[in-house]
């Protein structure tokens, strides 16, 4: 029997980074010969289409192999936070923090998978909601890995917000956004605007300005227990103010003035498979001196 003999893997794929599948044809001939298990998904599939495809939900994959950067491990988180599969990121992007394989080091990393030698990381999700002031009611809950971002929609005006944490007012400024983070986020969207950057296994809530119109306002780290509210207010000039609400960038709201974001920590995690011994700091220099 060999090391792969019983293994399931799904391999996800971004079509665009990978002309022709050659990496992911190349990836499911290695385990396969191994005597491993795996199915293509690579056409914007979703978890219950995977399921389907293979002929009911007593599928079990024991991993995600995922290529592409750090926006399809993005995708691919979203669409396996309920069932908690391991991901394993192949990096075919740029910078890719969340897809730690390089493509020289594929066979190796293929090898460790097959021979489990990995260690799991849980890492933690933010999960938004959205209070309409017209008393419509809450949007179902969205989920994110990264961050959950509010920015302007339409003119370049400034955003007015009012953000509560607890139920209790923390602030009130004007800024062109805000983006409210998880650590495995803030080497994403919150690095740009100026936040600080955590270790990703850490366990807290990042609210960051994106270009604000003030002197004095900075980051804020939060407990991951705390619950972030942000309001929109009215344009400066009392019209209505209409802004865009995404969760990794991907999944998009439209709010307008007194509707309300409720942002909190989610009760899905992600587990990212990690094979390589390098220290998350290891890691930030070497992507920071590329």
């Amino acid at each position: 029997m060999g090391i792969g003999c019983g293994k399931h893997y799904i391999i996800m794929t971004n079509r665009p980074k990978d002309p022709g599948l050659k990496v992911t044809y190349y990836i499911r001939k290695y385990l396969e010969e191994r005597g491993a298990a795996c199915i293509i998904c690579a056409d914007n599939e979703t978890e219950e289409q995977i399921r389907l495809k293979e002929g009911g939900d007593t599928y079990r994959s024991d991993c995600m192999i995922v290529l592409g950067g750090d926006g399809t491990m993005l995708k691919a988180a979203r669409e396996t936070a309920a069932s908690g599969i391991p991901l394993l990121g192949v990096n075919l992007g740029t910078v890719g923090y969340l897809a730690e394989v390089e493509p020289l080091a594929l066979d190796l990393a293929l090898e460790k998978l097959l021979r489990e030698e990995y260690t799991i990381e849980e890492r933690m999700m933010l999960s938004g909601r959205v209070l309409r002031e017209d008393g419509s009611g809450e949007t179902a809950q969205v989920h994110a890995l990264n961050d959950v971002t509010i920015t302007r929609r339409g003119p370049l005006q400034i955003i007015q917000f009012r953000i509560w944490v607890n139920g209790q007012v923390l602030n009130s400024y004007g800024a062109d956004g805000i983006v409210i983070a998880t650590p495995t986020g803030s080497t994403g969207y919150n690095m740009s605007a100026g936040g600080p950057i955590v270790e990703p296994g850490a366990s807290l809530i990042l609210l960051t300005p994106i270009c604000p119109h003030t002197l004095n306002t900075r980051s804020i780290i939060l407990r991951a227990e705390d619950e972030v509210v942000v309001e929109i207010g009215e344009r400066q000039s009392g019209q209505e103010q209409e802004v865009e609400v995404n969760f990794d960038g991907s999944r998009c709201l439209i709010l307008k003035s007194g509707d309300r974001l409720k942002v909190t920590r989610s009760d899905k995690t992600t587990s990212i498979m990690k094979l390589s011994e390098l220290s998350f700091l290891e890691r930030l220099h070497r992507k920071m001196s590329e």
